[in-house]
């Protein structure tokens, strides 16, 4: 399943994205007399499998249906795909050609930061530049969302507690971030966490490590790769993180980004304010978000 948020008066919606349209989840478990279906997203990544059973039987039950609570995906305003994430945690250093590009050397264990809530962002919205810095770059990156509590989990078994995946552009200033050793003031203004427009239940993403990632700057493709080139790869992550502190249901990890950012360019033409930024991952969709000063 694909599932999404949207804006309706003034408030966050759940709905799930079919082949007739966006069922708006709430609507449509009252108007079809489906009971104890999540009608948030929080909610269905708390329920974890036995959410999406009930979100999945919710589908099979409208197929053929139409009604006020089928939505023309044009027509809604799309929100965050996981709108109030418990941690962000945020992987560096771990494509292989990322590393040479930024000369340094590929990390032996898993460089591991934080973003706080502040920096999640819808599809469309826009991003500010404030002048408290200077050297604004995108990062498409492959977010992993959590379903069910990992604490001391093996690499064979971490993918079992992935509820799914979704296209994230880590936005980051690169001259905060290499202001000292440690990367957070250059990863944390507002919005600086574009994150949509889906959340792709992991049986319907299938393999996370063979999708191609891309970005493009101003209409021109500045990063194409693929999830194959991560140095460590989603099993490995999960497991190494949850060997330290608890992975909970709604907790996102972006896991990377592939070469080709603007600080690894040999022309430095950072984002500036009227830029447009698209970053994709295959299978979960693009995300497109404009630039304004701040």
């Amino acid at each position: 399943m694909k599932l999404l948020t949207f804006k309706e008066a003034g408030k966050l919606k759940l709905g799930i994205l079919t082949d007739a349209g966006v069922i708006d989840v709430a609507e449509a478990k009252t108007a079809l007399g489906v009971q104890r279906v999540p009608s948030t997203m929080d909610a269905a990544l708390a329920k974890g499998v036995s959410g999406q059973n009930a979100l999945a039987k919710l589908v099979d039950e409208a197929k053929g249906k139409k009604g006020p609570w089928l939505k023309s995906e044009k027509s809604l305003t799309i929100g965050p795909a996981v709108p109030n994430p418990g941690k962000i945690i945020c992987v560096g250093l771990n494509y292989r050609k990322h590393a040479e590009e930024s000369g340094m050397a590929p990390p032996k264990t898993p460089i591991l930061f934080s973003k706080f809530n502040n920096t999640i962002a819808a599809p469309g919205e826009a991003v500010p530049l404030t002048s408290v810095g200077v050297e604004y770059d995108y990062e498409v990156e492959l977010g992993v969302v959590i379903g069910k509590t990992a604490r001391n989990v093996t690499k064979r078994s971490a993918l079992k507690h992935v509820y799914g995946y979704v296209t994230a552009n880590d936005i980051s200033c690169r001259d905060l971030q290499m202001r000292t050793g440690q990367w957070l003031i250059g990863k944390t203004q507002d919005t600086f966490l574009p994150i949509g427009p889906y959340v792709v239940t992991s049986d319907e993403a299938g393999d996370p490590q063979s999708h191609v990632i891309k970005t493009w700057h101003n209409g021109k493709l500045r990063q194409n790769s693929n999830t194959a080139d991560m140095i460590f790869n989603v099993a490995e992550i999960i497991a190494y993180a949850s060997a330290i502190f608890p992975l909970e249901p709604g907790d996102v990890i972006v896991t990377g980004t592939p070469e080709g950012v603007i600080m690894g360019l040999p022309e430095k033409n950072w984002i500036k304010p009227g830029d447009e930024v698209t970053v994709e991952v295959e299978g979960l969709g693009k995300l497109t978000n404009p630039f304004v000063a701040g």
